[in-house]
């Protein structure tokens, strides 16, 4: 799973680097093969539905089914990512952290979806560096418009 996180993180400094928001995903198929990875790009594109989990599923392109696959993210997944996984039937979702942001991913465990939560220190750290110096950005991207 660790090198299933290395990409999604690769994905998430890709992100940053470009002046986005630093997260980043992977969708990977039953055998561990990498379908499809992205990254956060409502900034670059000002497209406020292309975060890092959209990003890595249209990525990954079209198949009858999604049942054996694992939706690797850096940070927990929002509703709006949570959703699709549900909608989809992506059976696991395996989450960098949810220290600095806890989306909907116990939502999913109740429904029976396998959550691995890897509280990586890289993540934290990545996203607690991200939000202190874009605190405006940050709460845009997670829809918290009290904080604006």
């Amino acid at each position: 799973m660790r090198q299933w996180l290395h990409a999604a993180v690769q994905e998430a400094r890709s992100g940053l680097s470009e002046g986005g928001i630093p997260i980043g995903a992977a969708l990977i198929d039953a055998d561990g093969a990498i379908l499809g990875s992205g990254h956060n790009r409502r900034v670059q594109d000002g497209d406020p539905s292309l975060h890092a989990e959209t990003a890595a599923f249209r990525a990954a392109g079209r198949r009858r089914s999604y049942r054996d696959t694992t939706m690797v993210t850096t940070l927990s997944p929002c509703w709006y990512c949570s959703g699709l996984v549900r909608q989809f039937g992506i059976s696991r979702v395996v989450i960098g952290e949810a220290r600095t942001f806890s989306g909907g991913h116990e939502w999913l465990a109740e429904h029976g979806f396998d959550i691995v939560l890897l509280d990586d220190e890289e993540c934290v750290e990545m996203m607690e560096q991200f939000i202190a110096a874009n605190p405006a950005l940050w709460m845009e991207d997670i829809g918290d418009d009290d904080e604006l």
